[in-house]
């Protein structure tokens, strides 16, 4: 998780937030938190960036359309990731 960027982490969030999500609910996902176009120049190499590392597993829905949800090791390095970040945001 340490060698990904922010924008890849946000997809892992969004990945994990929705039913087997495709590229163009990402987007919508994404565009919603940035308040700003998230273009597809930029959407699909971190998609691919994030299958490589093995965190996503990219399926298919037709012929156009492929549908992402984290793998295993991906929702575990979320988990990490948000037990990291309640370490520093825990009151007790």
């Amino acid at each position: 998780m340490h060698d990904l960027t922010g924008f890849q982490r946000d997809l892992l969030y969004a990945i994990g937030g929705l039913d087997d999500p495709h590229g163009l609910a990402l987007k919508d996902e994404l565009e919603g938190y940035y308040e700003s176009e998230v273009h597809h120049g930029r959407l699909y190499p971190n998609l691919d960036a994030v299958v490589e590392k093995g965190l996503v597993e990219k399926g298919k829905i037709d012929e156009r359309t492929n549908s992402y949800s984290l793998t295993r090791r991906g929702r575990r390095e979320l988990e990490a990731r948000r037990d990291w970040e309640a370490d520093y945001l825990d009151d007790d």
